[in-house]
């Protein structure tokens, strides 16, 4: 009888076992492969979850292709996920996949972009978007030295992805910080171009951003008028404003615009050490990828998500955990990301 007993409860445990080992499945949704940044989330996200001995099922959407997104989340519920990680290629674009998800029971952690405008999500990690913005616009501000009246200086802005609800937040941020200096014309935009919808960049596209700032050079700067700030939500437009500068003919050096980014980008970084960036927002992938699995982790245990802000999708406050971002420049770049190991010298190298 014992020996029945025993074998029972081996079973038992085997069966539990096969249960969790099947429960602990997570689809992560990546919206391009064409961004460093993304490609560095997916992978961070797969190890860790990998190591903390899920199975994963990573899916990059094309180039930014909601179609292909839609269709990738679809499969990973046929597939049995438990649980969705996903960055949006649009913000308000998964309303029904999502749907079909909660009717399934499948968590959703929306992975550095909330989701809008539904009900169907659980979680949000991320950094503090608003913040970012913040950090670029301050910078702005500190190395001008406007607080202490200097002045006039010539600005220009290049905003990010509107379909990237991200996007508003980091724009909104720097806006903050610079309007003042706007309002009492120690700050002017030559071009007039200050509202997001005109300073936008959809797909975050290094292309777009670049067509864009030689449309505004050419028609505002091309006389010798100083063009001293172009501020950029991100590396990929901040590469994009670059690109029209050198090939407009400006030099790094005296008279070079300060140009802000984000993600600190290998070919951002190297235009830092050349003199043709100013600065990059670190958000530090590797710290959010472990933030991700701690909140599933958290999930499929069944206990407390730790969370320390909500963010409102339109439907509901989303329990969101923000890591703080930092920015790095030519003065602090070996601390924050060589001596960090998330770069090698030899990847920031020529």
């Amino acid at each position: 009888m014992k020996k029945v007993l025993a074998l029972v409860l081996t079973l038992m445990l085997v069966l539990t076992a096969v249960g969790t080992a099947m429960a602990a499945k997570v689809g992560i949704s990546m919206p391009t492969k064409s961004l460093q940044r993304w490609n560095e989330d997916g992978a961070y996200l797969q190890a860790e979850f990998e190591a903390a001995g899920y199975e994963v099922e990573l899916q990059y959407a094309g180039d930014n292709d909601v179609p292909t997104q839609v269709a990738q989340l679809e499969t990973m519920l046929l597939n049995g996920c438990d649980v969705l990680v996903i960055t949006a290629i649009e913000s308000t674009a998964l309303g029904t996949v999502l749907a079909t998800a909660k009717e399934m029971g499948v968590k959703v952690v929306c992975h550095d972009r909330i989701i809008m405008d539904t009900d169907a999500v659980d979680y949000y990690a991320t950094f503090d978007n608003f913040q970012v913005g913040e950090i670029q616009g301050q910078y702005v501000v500190d190395t001008l030295d406007l607080a202490n009246g200097a002045g006039p200086f010539n600005i220009e802005f290049i905003a990010g992805d509107p379909g990237d609800n991200n996007a508003y937040y980091f724009y909104d941020g720097a806006q903050s910080k610079v309007k003042e200096y706007l309002d009492n014309g120690q700050l002017v935009c030559v071009s007039g171009q200050t509202d997001f919808d005109v300073v936008a960049t959809p797909s975050w596209s290094t292309a777009t951003a670049q067509a864009r700032m030689d449309d505004v050079i050419a028609a505002f700067y091309a006389g010798g008028t100083p063009l001293d700030v172009v501020l950029c939500s991100n590396d990929s437009t901040a590469q994009g404003a670059t690109n029209a500068l050198v090939a407009a003919g400006f030099e790094a050096g005296e008279g070079y615009p300060i140009i802000t980014g984000q993600d600190c980008d290998i070919a951002s970084m190297k235009n830092i050490l050349k003199g043709l960036q100013s600065m990059s927002i670190f958000k530090d992938t590797r710290i959010l990828a472990a933030r991700t699995v701690t909140i599933v982790n958290s999930i499929l245990a069944g206990v407390e998500v730790e969370t320390n802000a909500v963010v409102n999708n339109n439907v509901f406050d989303v329990p969101t955990y923000y890591s703080t971002p930092l920015f790095a420049d030519i003065n602090n770049y070996v601390e924050l990301l060589i001596d960090s190991g998330y770069y090698t010298a030899d990847q920031l190298a020529e």
